[in-house]
């Protein structure tokens, strides 16, 4: 379905751009819902499944609270609440930083690992609804979109 229909717009846009700019801000807003009902049985948040990666990433290397903010997709989340949220569920670790008391070192933690690896086994889970394009279509996409920011 086009976006006009989607949106019930009967007006043209402006020009191809500001039809553009709607469009992936609400293709992105249509991702997001996807994503967050998909990751809904793992008890986890789009946000705190970016946490989990990141620090997955890291491991076994500490993460501060700082470089998450940096490597975040959502940069306005407030690190700090989501991981004290995957704290109490055990998913992840936080220590003092041993250089500077008033930092904090986060480390993902076998149980965080572990529902990363279910996510992982299921790889469908977070890529089901993306199948009317090609992986060509996808790579072409995925060039334009980092032009579009460089």
């Amino acid at each position: 379905m086009n976006l006009e229909k989607e949106i019930h717009q009967t007006a043209p846009f402006i020009s191809e751009f500001h039809k553009m700019a709607v469009n992936i801000l609400f293709t992105a807003s249509w991702l997001d819902r996807r994503h967050t009902q998909n990751l809904k049985p793992f008890g986890i948040t789009p946000q705190q499944f970016n946490i989990l990666r990141i620090l997955r990433g890291q491991h076994p290397k500490p993460a501060g609270i700082n470089m998450l903010i940096e490597r975040m997709i959502d940069k306005s989340s407030n690190a700090s609440r989501l991981v004290d949220r995957l704290a109490a569920k055990g998913l992840v670790h936080k220590q003092v930083n041993h250089t500077d008391k008033r930092a904090v070192d986060v480390i993902i933690t076998a149980a965080g690992l572990d529902v990363l690896g279910k996510i992982d086994a299921d790889r469908m889970i977070l890529e089901k609804w993306l199948h009317n394009i090609t992986e060509e279509e996808a790579g072409e996409l995925n060039r334009i979109l980092d032009k579009l920011r460089g």
